[in-house]
């Protein structure tokens, strides 16, 4: 039942031959690697103007542009810079590959759990802004925000088991949907704004006093809030919110190999295109919104109030057409920004098997499933995020304070690693590449500052204390592979020397099972053989006494009297009293075990076994062998 329930769920397996066969051409690779940081545009500004609005109101849209094209500047450097680390690094890994090529391995796992942390992150927060567009359409469903994050997790977790290549190709129309929406929303606010000279919003008063109350702005006596000058931090602040513009820009370069032939440059292409979209609709959609200047709400994403605006409120409203394009901005809006989490799905698993590969995780996570998907990380990472959802209540302006920390960490080691990469290998033209890097390490590594300084008391702080957490588990992970490697060497001229063997088969009474488990023993030719029994009174010790001699059985019973009706403990005592007796010895014990044909009928036995197995399992110098008790015809399927 078990297998037909994942084959039908996850699909047939595919055979690792068949691995060319799922990589990824561009248009496909744009909706997998590129849907984070196109659906960025759906939030970015909203995010800038929800740190400045409720301090200094609706002044804060005179800053809107100045502090988009900053952004869009720094779009521009991180996007070159990026282009020359997946030439550079063709097997991915991105950030984490490059700081241990050339910075060492200390920056390389503070690479890495950024990553790890930004992907987490990505998932968390996508979802639950993907779930606030549909609960700004229809209200109703605010209360159920969490449930509905988790369900869409979920969704998204089953499609990423079937494949890289499948979701890509379930998910690509409502992206492409997206892109296409909100080019007709700019592409036609910024007409109705410049050609047609369509009038600002009106300032909803009770939106503006409410966010002011929410982010403890004082109110005067005459219910309005007492708005305050925009000084530096303040601006900081929002230009740290707007930069989570560039968050899932690194992802590509991290999936590389995921690529069709000739990997690196369609990657670099996609790249590329990525950027002209984010780029593009991300300065259009700050100057419609510094010319529409919507009062930006907690309830209502910055897409709906503009969208309701342009196409059925306002001046410009055009009927029927704009009630069907503004539900369908408001649906690929929400897929698009769930569908974000589809890149987190892609890389955070390759990452981490990389990571796993060099031992700072475990092992686990560099096993391909069926589907030759990691499969360990896609469930570990939607376990993870979606604790965090929980544990943040859905609210995307919650998460976005602890998203850029690590986003940026990773830029600016990707980018110094790049300028070391370059000088030591001095390809044509590496002056120049060394410049650009050098200019996009420094530029990351000032707005990392940015972030942690002006957010850092809402939140900034937890990622802050949990990227060094991650890198220390990261090396108690790799020691311990350490001292495992170090046990199990093999010295020069070691050879491994013959020990006295003693075989125990543990009864409980003599059944089928025992026998054949006594059969097995003696096959053994142990130095020493014995049955060993643990009963509770004189009685059962009588009892199975006259049975073992009415079977003539040749090997020697002890009994063990357990007056607590206890079967571990005196077993394992038992054990040590023959170490004693020789203490070179290894000790075999054969446990009967029953073979059920239903999972229900395991609840009818008490599962002794099991635990004696597992308790004998850590005693050294023991082994411990099943002999199966078979209680069905396996021909007939029948008892």
């Amino acid at each position: 039942m078990y297998s037909a329930l994942k084959r039908l769920i996850v699909g047939p397996p595919i055979a690792s031959t068949e691995e060319a066969h799922t990589r990824l051409g561009r248009p496909t690779a744009l909706t997998v690697f590129a849907s984070d940081a196109i659906s960025s545009t759906a939030y970015a500004t909203e995010e800038i103007l929800l740190v400045l609005v409720p301090v200094v109101g609706m002044v804060a849209l005179n800053s809107l542009v100045p502090i988009s094209l900053v952004v869009a500047l720094l779009l521009t450097i991180v996007i070159t810079s990026y282009r020359q680390t997946i030439y550079a690094y063709p097997s991915g890994g991105g950030s984490y590959v490059v700081s241990r090529e050339n910075l060492g391995v200390l920056p390389s796992l503070i690479a890495g759990a950024s990553l790890l942390v930004d992907y987490i992150l990505t998932v968390a927060v996508s979802v639950s802004a993907g779930i606030a567009a549909i609960t700004s359409a229809f209200s109703e469903l605010l209360p159920y925000r969490v449930t509905l994050c988790l369900i869409a997790i979920a969704v998204m977790t089953l499609a990423n088991l079937r494949g890289a290549k499948e979701s890509g190709k379930l998910f690509a129309p409502p992206v492409y949907t997206y892109i296409v929406s909100l080019a007709l929303l700019i592409g036609y606010g910024l007409y109705e704004i410049f050609l047609r000279d369509l009038p600002p919003m009106e300032t909803n008063v009770s939106s503006l006093v409410e966010l002011a109350r929410q982010h403890g702005t004082p109110i005067g006596s005459d219910g309005l809030p007492l708005f305050s000058s925009l000084g530096m931090l303040l601006l900081l602040r929002a230009f740290s919110s707007g930069a989570v513009a560039l968050t899932g820009i690194e992802a590509i370069s991290n999936g590389v190999p995921a690529f069709k032939k000739p990997e690196s440059h369609n990657a670099a292409t996609t790249l590329i295109a990525m950027g002209l979209i984010l780029g593009t609709a991300f300065m259009g959609l700050s100057v419609v919104a510094h010319n529409l200047k919507p009062t930006v709400s907690e309830e209502e994403t910055l897409l709906s109030i503009m969208g309701r605006y342009l196409y059925l409120d306002g001046p410009s409203s055009i009927g029927d057409l704009g009630n069907v394009l503004y539900y369908v901005l408001q649906f690929s809006t929400f897929a698009i920004l769930i569908l974000a989490a589809n890149t987190a799905f892609a890389d955070f698993p390759r990452v981490s098997s990389i990571i796993a590969g060099d031992g700072y995780l475990p092992r686990q996570l560099t096993n391909r499933g069926d589907r030759l998907v990691f499969s360990n990380g896609i469930i570990l990472l939607a376990l993870v995020a979606s604790i965090l959802i929980v544990a943040f209540g859905g609210v995307t302006s919650a998460l976005i304070p602890l998203y850029a920390v690590g986003v940026f960490t990773g830029f600016t080691l990707s980018q110094a690693g790049m300028v070391l990469h370059h000088r030591r290998v001095r390809e044509k033209g590496w002056r120049r590449n060394q410049v650009i890097n050098a200019v996009g390490a420094l530029a990351t590594f000032v707005v990392l500052l940015v972030v942690v300084v002006s957010k850092f008391a809402i939140g900034a702080w937890i990622p802050v204390l949990l990227i060094p957490i991650i890198v220390m588990m990261f090396k108690a992970i790799h020691r311990h592979y350490v001292r495992v490697a170090t046990a199990i060497s093999v010295p020069e001229g070691y050879r491994s020397k013959r020990h006295r063997h003693t075989v125990i088969v543990l009864v409980g009474q003599v059944h089928r099972g025992v026998l054949d488990a006594i059969t097995y023993a003696r096959s053994l030719a142990p130095d020493r053989l014995m049955a060993v029994t643990v009963v509770h009174d004189e009685e059962q010790q009588q009892r199975l006494q006259k049975q073992w001699e009415e079977y003539d059985i040749p090997v020697e019973l002890r009994t063990i009297y357990s007056p607590y009706r206890e079967l571990a403990g005196p077993v394992m005592a038992f054990i040590d009293e023959l170490d004693r007796e020789w203490p070179d010895d290894i000790v075999t014990v054969v446990v009967p075990e029953f073979v059920l044909s239903h999972w229900w009928e395991q609840l009818l036995h008490n599962q002794s076994a099991l635990v004696l197995r597992t308790r004998l399992r850590m005693r050294p110098n023991t082994v411990v062998t099943a002999v199966p008790i078979h209680l069905y015809d396996r021909a007939e399927e029948r008892y």
